[in-house]
């Protein structure tokens, strides 16, 4: 038995939704198998993300991170934004860890370790230098109201990685990631010159961070190692990782509307909406 088999993966998910989306792509072979036998070079990632259907797109060319790029997003959207993905990266360092343990490879753990750096260091002191420019108390972003589509996603993260295996923990890590790259690609193409990027250093250090060459180069090994496991995984299997990978693009999506609901009106610390 390989782990792309374990016995310890069960059925997933359910976290603040149904699994079967009515996003999902009409279009789209519904199995892998399908989809590999109608090309030449099939990836069991792009798979996934054509299962994802309207989802995908939703989450990459959302609004947010469209006004973000071109300097209109408000600052009360995107204080609420920044404070309740703070309260993610948490649980997303902890199934990092995870899958540190669970790779079949030390090179493979040597990856994930080097990320792990990544966000405990770097994207750790841009969030500090951000809140502070932001106004936003200690107290707000150490302890944070998490809000509904928040804690789906943590609920989502920690029932991928403690019930499943490391094809699992990949199926919610790579679009969680993946869907990052996109949108911040994008957006870094559109203000390919200096006077073209937010003139506010967290949305333009934002973009950077999910833009530069070692990010792509990350979230491409990260594919890579899902394709092998998912094209190794069962069709049982494989259905389950499709479903755990669509509704993290789900919940992106509204993780991203939240900021604003939440951002209408007052947002500043002490109105009730922290």
């Amino acid at each position: 038995m390989t782990g792309a088999d374990s016995p310890k993966s069960t059925g997933l998910p359910n976290s603040a939704g149904s699994s079967d989306s009515p996003d999902t792509d009409p279009s789209a072979p519904e199995t892998y198998d399908e989809f590999a036998a109608s090309r030449s070079d099939p990836r069991f990632t792009d798979w996934l993300r054509e299962r994802a259907g309207d989802s995908w797109d939703d989450a990459t060319a959302h609004r947010l991170t469209r006004e973000l790029a071109a300097d209109e997003l408000a600052d009360d959207v995107f204080r609420q934004y920044l404070v309740q993905d703070y309260a993610f990266v948490e649980t997303l360092v902890g199934v990092f860890g995870h899958a540190v343990g669970t790779a079949p490879t030390m090179e493979s753990k040597s990856e994930l370790v080097s990320f792990l750096g990544v966000l405990a260091d770097d994207e750790d002191d841009y969030f500090l230098r951000a809140f502070d420019a932001l106004d936003v108390p200690e107290s707000v972003y150490s302890d944070p109201k998490t809000t509904p589509a928040t804690r789906a996603f943590i609920d989502l993260l920690e029932r991928a990685a403690g019930q499943g295996g490391y094809a699992e923990t990949l199926a919610v890590l790579v679009p969680a990631e993946w869907v990052y790259l996109s949108w911040a690609t994008d957006a870094a193409d559109a203000g390919s010159h200096p006077d073209e990027s937010p003139s506010r250093f967290y949305l333009s250090e934002w973009v950077e961070l999910h833009a530069v060459d070692d990010f792509a180069a990350f979230v491409e090994w990260l594919r890579t190692e899902l394709d092998r496991e998912g094209a190794a995984a069962s069709p049982r299997r494989q259905r389950r990782l499709e479903q755990l990978f669509r509704r993290t693009v789900e919940l992106e999506v509204a993780f991203f509307d939240e900021a604003y609901e939440l951002g209408r009106g007052s947002s500043r610390p002490g109105d009730g909406r922290w």
